[in-house]
This record gives structure tokens, sequence and C-alpha cells, in this order.
């Protein structure tokens, strides 16, 4: 028996309320202004020769390292293909909000052609209502991926609005803080470079994976062995395995890293493989933690992963797995299995997310400057104004609503353009 008893009228804006005017996509203009820039919100968007792409010395095990063709370089076969995406909400007050994800004209398309109908002259404060027909409406097609990531930055731009309207920090809407400084580890090339600047810990790509059998694993563990050797004993270092691994090869990595106190094991295994995350959690033979997340999407594909134990913490991206609004239901849902969570990259906008929960104990910051070794804006020349971790902490401004910053658009390009609306 159904307790729904009828359908819902539509959900209208109160008199007077501010509402969205028009909601616009954008990509950075050209390949080379998104390489030259710093990746914008793509950051595997670097001109060839940065590190995280691989390098002729140290190559990243990704999940097509198995193919000669494409394994030297993960820009051979297009991670930084689809770039960056920028949604700009336009209020009828003038205000402006901001979202970022990855997506390109593809995401365009979306967000113009599909999403904008059930915006536009709604009140961007319905955020729950909002993110919800667009979930809906988008089933057929979406459920992960593309989807998620266009609706993600959708529904980072709302959050944006929201502060600004309310005239607050997005940390402030979602509870006030938790913590009075947000600690940050880096991933990187060197980390002896993140423990000199002051990081907590420090992340590096696993160079080889299966296909290079065992001088590949000989490799990785004298890579691992240099490493820890050069930021002595005590400083924490995790590994990013990049979906590249199999069971087997995962848990003869956990068995040959036992001396060298690794917190972490990152994304062994390709994402959909619920099975094989649950099986290595069992048999896990090092004191490692085990983790993924990154390439998840949704509360759904969180509690699969919670359900099945397969990890030990968890680290959805929250300009991917569907935004602030989507993230802090993954957040509720891991604090009830007791895992935390620390969130991939994400800059501002899990920054904010982290200020707020209890259960989100520290934060990601890549170091995307071409050096490899000195700190830059994670999303390049996106934004003015973004905050950038000091001695390994990143301190929001609490004078600064929505997620404090401001976009620049000297680069950016509206594929698909539609006509404007006027609140004349």
């Amino acid at each position: 028996m159904s307790l729904i008893l009828t359908v819902l009228p539509d959900v209208k804006p109160d008199a007077n309320a501010v509402t969205i005017l028009n909601v616009r996509a954008y990509v950075i203009a050209s390949k080379k202004a998104e390489e030259e820039g710093g990746g914008f919100a793509d950051c595997h968007s670097q001109a060839d020769g940065h590190w995280i792409l691989g390098t002729d010395q140290w190559p990243i095990a990704n999940p097509m390292s198995f193919y000669e063709k494409y394994k030297a370089r993960r820009s051979t076969w297009g991670i930084d293909a689809l770039g960056s995406v920028i949604v700009e909400i336009e209020l009828t007050n003038g205000m402006t909000g901001v979202g970022v994800s990855i997506g390109g004209e593809p995401a365009c398309f979306l967000i113009e052609n599909h999403f904008s109908r059930f915006l536009e002259g709604q009140d961007p404060l319905n955020i729950e209502f909002l993110w919800d027909v667009m979930w809906r409406s988008s089933m057929n097609y979406g459920r992960k991926g593309l989807t998620v990531q266009a609706i993600s930055a959708i529904d980072l731009a709302l959050w944006d609005c929201a502060g600004k309207l309310r005239n607050e920090p997005v940390y402030k809407l979602l509870g006030g803080k938790t913590k009075g400084s947000l600690p940050c580890y880096a991933t990187c090339y060197d980390p002896l470079a993140a423990k000199n600047l002051g990081f907590k810990g420090a992340k590096f790509p696993l160079p080889f994976g299966p296909a290079d059998g065992d001088e590949g694993m000989r490799k990785n563990i004298q890579r691992v062995k240099e490493i820890r050797e050069a930021v002595g004993p005590d400083f924490p270092l995790m590994i990013d395995c990049y979906m590249a691994l199999t069971v087997g090869y995962t848990l003869k990595l956990l068995e040959l890293i036992k001396p060298y106190n690794i917190k972490w094991v990152e994304e062994h295994l390709p994402p959909d493989q619920y099975a094989g995350y649950t099986e290595v959690k069992k048999r896990n033979p090092s004191t490692a933690l085990l983790t993924c997340g990154e390439h998840e999407y949704t509360r759904w594909g969180f509690k699969l992963l919670l359900d099945q134990e397969c990890a030990d913490l968890l680290q959805p991206d929250v300009t991917w797995c569907g935004g602030i609004t989507e993230a802090r239901r993954i957040v509720a849902l891991a604090s009830a299995y007791d895992i935390p969570i620390i969130p991939h990259g994400s800059s501002i906008y899990s920054y904010h997310l982290q200020y707020a929960f209890p259960n989100l104990p520290m934060s990601e910051f890549i170091l995307l400057a071409p050096d490899g070794a000195s700190i830059s804006p994670y999303f390049g020349q996106l934004f003015d104004d973004e905050p950038l971790p000091k001695n390994g902490w990143v301190d929001l401004d609490p004078n600064k609503p929505g997620f404090g910053v401001t976009l620049k658009k000297t680069h950016l390009r509206r594929p698909y353009t539609r006509t404007d609306k006027s609140n004349k």
C-alpha cells in the first residue's frame, strides 16, 4: 500500500523571493589556455611533462597501463579529454553563484538544454527540490559520471548563491565549524617537498601495475623505500593506485609495504569491483588503511561501499559526487558506520564541508605547480582569491559569503548560448 496519497503541488517561489534569472555553463576557451592556466576545474588538463600525467622515470599506474601505447602518459588515453565545466547562476537581485566540475561541452549541453528548465524562475534556496528534479529527470541516461558531475556543478553554484543571499559562508549554512582550522596532506610527486612545506602527510602515485610483472613490483617497493627514507620514519605516507590493480596484486603489495609504515593504500581496484574491495579489506595483511570513493557517485553508490565493508575511509569528490547536497548525505551515512570521510581534491568546495562535519578530519591538497614542489591554486587561474594552505593548514574567512571566491571570466567560453533573461 502506498503512503503517497496525492501528487505534490508545484513548488513556486514565495512572494517577493529572489529567484534564478539565468543559468550559464562555460568551458575554458581553448585547450592551450586550460593547460597554461593550471587546469582550472580539471586538474589533469596540464601541459606534457607535468608529473600528474606520468613521467619517463615514474609513470602512474592506471586502468590503461595494460596497453603499451597508453602506458607512459595518462594524457595519451584522454584523462583530460572532457576538461572543465563552470556554472554561473545569476539571480534577479544581481548576485551570482559559481560551481565547477569536469565534463566540458557535453556537461554544458546537459546544463543549458536540460537542467536549466528546472532552475530558471525558481527560488535558489529550494536546493533539495532542485537537486531531486534534476536527478529524477536524468535517471534514464545518468545516475553516475558525466550527468552527476553536471548536477554537481549546478548544486555548488546554488549553495554559493545561498551563502551570498544569507551573507554567510557555506560552512555556516551547513551547521557551523567543527574545527578551528583544517589540516591538509599533499598529493604530489615528491613527499619530501610536501613535508618541507608543512603538510601533515603526503600521497604519491604508484608507478607500476600488474602488467609490469615482478620487475614492476620490485620498482614499486624501491620507490616506497626511497620515499620513506627521504621523509623519515614517522611522516605519514599514502599510496594512490588509481584503479590500476587486481585483488591478488593488491594483497601482495600490502604484504611488501609492511616495513614502510604506510598510512593508507587508495583506490587499488576499479570502482565497480565492490566484492574485490571487500575481499582485500578482509584479507589485508598490513596495518595500512584501505580507501576508495573518488570515482563513486551519489548516496546509493556510497551505501554499497559501506554495506559491503569495502574501505576503512571514503573519498568522495564534492565536485563530482552530487555537490554539497549529496556529499552531506554521504557524510551522514558514513558517520553511522563510523567511517571517516576525506574528500578527493575539490579545494574550496570540500573545505566548507570539512569545516562543518566532525567525521572529516583532514583535507587533500594537490601540488599542481609545474615544479611539483610548491603551492599554487588547485583551480589554477579560475578564481582571484582561492584560499591556500599555509604550513599545512587551511583557514576560511568567516566574512566571505558563499564559497568565498571570485570567478575570473577571462578564459571562459559558453558553447551553448541561449538568450539570457532580463529582470528589467
